[in-house]
């Protein structure tokens, strides 16, 4: 898995690009917690809880980018408890391609049968 930021000007939401090449990946950054879906992103970058923030994801065995805009919805601060990985959960936003966004998400995962395996997310 593996993320870049994109520098924008302080009135339009950061560009993260996010590409997940393992199913195991994609079911340990999923989070179908949130009511939209949502994606943890590692990330070394500083956000702030419900800024805006615009995906390129990218996911297993699928050609297309997903282009995707949501809120932070947690930070995992570096040095977290329990080793966790660094980044930001984002909540998808409740338009089409968020909606897009979560129902590919979750078809290829519901392929998976171990969904016991680490997880990035709450």
């Amino acid at each position: 898995m593996s993320e870049n930021a994109h520098s924008q000007d302080s009135n339009r939401p950061s560009v993260l690009s996010l590409n997940i090449k393992e199913i195991g990946s994609l079911l340990a950054a999923y989070i179908p917690q949130l009511r939209n879906g949502g994606i943890f992103i590692p990330t070394n970058r500083s956000y702030r809880l419900g800024e805006e923030v615009f995906m390129l994801l990218s996911l297993p065995e699928d050609p297309d980018k997903l282009p995707v805009a949501g809120r932070v919805a947690w930070i995992t601060p570096d040095q977290a408890q329990g080793k966790k990985v660094q980044g930001i959960g984002v909540h998808f936003s409740p338009d089409e391609a968020g909606r897009s966004a979560k129902r590919r998400i979750e078809a290829i995962l519901m392929a998976v049968t171990d969904k016991d395996g680490p997880a990035h997310t709450i």
